[in-house]
């Protein structure tokens, strides 16, 4: 049997018997956009960029997440592509802020890479600024798209009036680059002025008219070229509010905000505020916009509410994008004046995430997600009438003092609800490998992709939540493992036909439940790496939530291997027994000859895992249904588990790459009996023709040169695809295809 050709899925909670070496690679190739130069442009305008990735080949579309950002492959004035190069344009009503561009391969659509759309006109640093002496000059209301190089500190020269007030603002991990910027304004001999470490702007008004020099470098002096920015410099009146460069969302945020809920607030926190005699009155329900600041500010609000009334408390500022731990503590005040009696009735603080992430140093024992969040989420029972108080603060805020640490406080009745996030799901191996990649939803023909879903309950909720895709490319369907009510954690499977020709969509994602007799829908986001973490013990996972749901399927590449059981509804009594036949599809070789299958599904999870031959075409899987105890009704469940394939990457290239190699030669043979034959003819040519023979021969010669280049260069390639092409053991989660299983009542005896 060759060697596969075959998708990469996404997870697996336990590596099986089927290893056979401690040195396994994880998970397939998915293509992966890794930087663009520059990171954004001015919108109405156009920018040619440069891309670079991973498992790119054939790349042949650069698309956006909105329909107003579009790009053409670069031509050279030969009309010839020019590699990696696109050319970019910008609609005029392209909304600012930051937009996903990603690639369609040969293996799909690729991972994300943020691109910016702004107002202002736009740089690109295009040499070396590591000094003062060439420090790159700025316009006041500019933005410059830059990398930066390890172990130095980039220059930037800008010209300011006395007076005027300037502010420096540098996006970098908030665009999805690796670099932690340290900001400096200094006086044009390099002096410095003002200095953000903590990833901050500077607020800057210039003491004379002259010169100023902003030096930006990376925390630890790193850099290359996953290390860019933007860096904004923008001209602001005294007291206008400049909002920090666009960035994107944490996971966290997708949790925000509750459904309805007006974009301003109603009410804004008023200072003084922070002692219990200056506590600012409201009545309940509230929504105030408030700011952690000063440093070490508490802000303290007073209310009256009755006994037995329930509240529910939220508040946003972490998840706002601020770096605030927010927690409020609400007493009872009783007594006079003078000596009043504070009675604590509830400390809130953060939402915990809806499933364990990871904590485990040695291997992942949970996602490298967290979909909690350090901002509020909780109940208010008041016990006793009367006055009551509520102070929140910011729990790391004692040295902070940046007025845009920002938080929403919103109080409420019970307004049950949900939010949903999903992500591709990660492996953890008992040999201590511990990967965090990106995995774009690119399938191969016969692959069924695992999500993990996970809910974050508002107000009381626990009802069940049903999960779908639509939109969907054809020969792709979803299969929406649901989430059991009480719970906070479901499997959406998307399988690719093996027949199922090339195709994208932008998908729609979205849980459905039952509230109060009504049916509620809302859209489940989708989180990300930011960067493909092979290693995690080197490099910290970066996470984030995505603008859409790309969908892709490739028509290039195989599943290792499929199994599905038959199409139809499997029916069984509860309490009895169902054996379910699987038919196996097998596309390469393996390492071991069995994988281990657990099962994905509520009401099934508790099946016992059982072993099913990967060097034979079926297999069976038999349910106990007295041992689950499963109750009557309809459920879908897929058979997962991990197995170790001989992939090799892109073979039919070593076809392509020995034609190629075949053309150079015969064009080089060509060219070599021209360039000899025009060499006598030029040997024996009459003086008055000489002079033109002789230049026809070199520019033979030249010819045949070149020839000999083009197939130095085709071997290498060969070369390349076929190393490239050797079988080589990766280990990857295997899916069934999605089972439905109807189980009816017990027949009465």
């Amino acid at each position: 049997m060759k060697a596969c050709v075959f998708a990469a899925t996404l997870v697996l909670v336990g590596l099986t018997s089927s290893m056979s070496s401690l040195a396994q690679s994880v998970c397939l190739p998915s293509p992966r956009l890794l930087t663009t130069m520059p990171m954004g442009g001015q919108v109405g305008g156009q920018v040619e960029i440069k891309i670079t990735g991973d498992n790119i080949d054939d790349a042949d579309t650069l698309m956006f997440s909105h329909p107003a950002i579009t790009a053409k492959p670069k031509l050279d004035a030969a009309g010839k592509l020019v590699a990696n190069t696109f050319v970019v344009s910008i609609g005029e009503k392209c909304p600012l802020g930051v937009h996903e561009a990603r690639l369609l391969t040969r293996l799909g659509v690729s991972s994300s890479r943020v691109f910016n759309v702004g107002a202002m006109p736009e740089v690109t640093q295009s040499a070396p600024n590591t000094s003062l002496k060439t420090a790159l000059d700025l316009q006041v209301n500019s933005t410059c798209n830059a990398v930066m190089t390890r172990q130095a500190i980039d220059y930037y020269r800008f010209h300011a009036a006395k007076g005027k007030r300037i502010v420096v603002d540098c996006a970098a991990e908030g665009i999805d680059s690796k670099l932690k910027p340290v900001l400096i304004v200094a006086d044009a001999e390099g002096a410095d002025l003002m200095v953000e470490r903590r990833g901050g702007a500077i607020d800057f008004v210039a003491p004379a008219t002259a010169d100023y020099v902003i030096k930006v470098h990376e925390l630890t002096y790193n850099g290359g070229a996953q290390y860019f920015y933007r860096l904004a410099v923008q001209e602001a009146a005294a007291g206008q509010v400049v909002p920090r460069l666009p960035s994107t969302s944490s996971v966290s945020s997708f949790s925000w905000p509750p459904p309805g809920l007006p974009a301003a607030a109603e009410k804004a926190e008023t200072e003084p505020n922070n002692k219990h005699a200056e506590a600012q009155q409201i009545t309940l329900p509230c929504d105030i916009a408030g700011s952690f600041f000063p440093a070490a500010d508490v802000d303290t609000f007073q209310f009256t509410a009755k006994k037995g009334d329930v509240w529910w408390v939220e508040v946003a500022s972490e998840r706002l994008g601020r770096p605030t731990d927010p927690s409020i503590v609400v007493q009872h005040i009783s007594g006079p004046a003078n000596a009043e009696q504070r009675t604590d009735v509830v400390e809130l603080s953060d939402i915990p995430s809806p499933v364990k992430v990871s904590s485990n140093g040695y291997s992942y024992d949970g996602p490298p997600y967290n979909a909690g969040s350090t901002d509020v989420l909780g109940k208010l029972e008041i016990k006793e009438d009367g006055v009551h108080r509520l102070q929140i603060r910011d729990l790391f805020g004692g040295t902070r003092k940046d007025p845009q640490n920002i938080y929403r406080l919103v109080i409420r009745k019970a307004a049950p609800d949900f939010a949903l996030v999903g992500w591709a799901l990660h492996m953890n191996l008992r040999n201590g490998d511990r990967n965090a990649l990106s995995k774009p939803i690119a399938l191969r023909g016969g692959a069924t992709m695992p999500i993990e879903v996970v809910v974050v309950r508002r107000d009381g909720f626990a009802g069940e939540i049903a999960l779908s895709m639509a939109d969907l490319p054809p020969g792709v369907t979803a299969t929406g493992l649901n989430i059991p009510a009480g719970q906070s954690r479901g499997i959406m499977l998307v399988t690719a036909d093996p027949a199922a020709p090339r195709g994208l969509s932008s998908a729609k994602f979205f849980g459905r439940a039952t509230i109060d007799g009504k049916t509620v829908e809302h859209p489940c986001r989708l989180a990300s790496m930011k960067w493909p973490v092979p290693d995690a013990s080197q490099q910290i996972p970066s996470p984030r939530l995505l603008a859409d749901v790309p969908v892709s399927v490739s028509d290039a590449e195989l599943a290792p291997i499929t199994i599905a059981a038959e199409k139809r509804v499997w029916e069984v009594a509860a309490g009895e027994k169902l054996t379910i036949p699987l038919k196996h599809t097998r596309r390469c070789e393996f390492s071991g000859s069995t994988i281990n299958l657990r099962t994905y599904g509520p009401g099934f999870t508790g099946t016992p895992a059982f072993d099913a031959a990967l060097d034979a075409d079926a297999s069976s899987a038999t349910i106990d249904l007295a041992a689950l105890k499963t109750p009557p009704g309809e459920y879908s469940i897929a058979f997962y588990g991990s197995a170790v394939a001989k992939y090799r990457y892109n073979p039919t290239a070593i076809a392509v790459a020995k034609l190629a190699l075949q053309t150079a030669e015969k064009n080089l043979a060509a060219s070599a009996g021209e360039a000899k034959r025009l060499a006598d003819v030029a040997k024996t040519a009459a003086e008055d023709v000489k002079a033109a023979a002789e230049q026809a021969a070199a520019s033979a010669a030249a010819k045949q040169k070149a020839a000999a280049a083009n197939v130095a260069t085709a071997k290498k390639n060969l070369q390349t695809a076929t190393a490239k092409s050797q079988p080589k053991d990766i280990v990857d989660i295997v899916v069934s295809t999605p089972i439905t299983i109807r189980v009816k009542p017990a027949e009465k005896k």
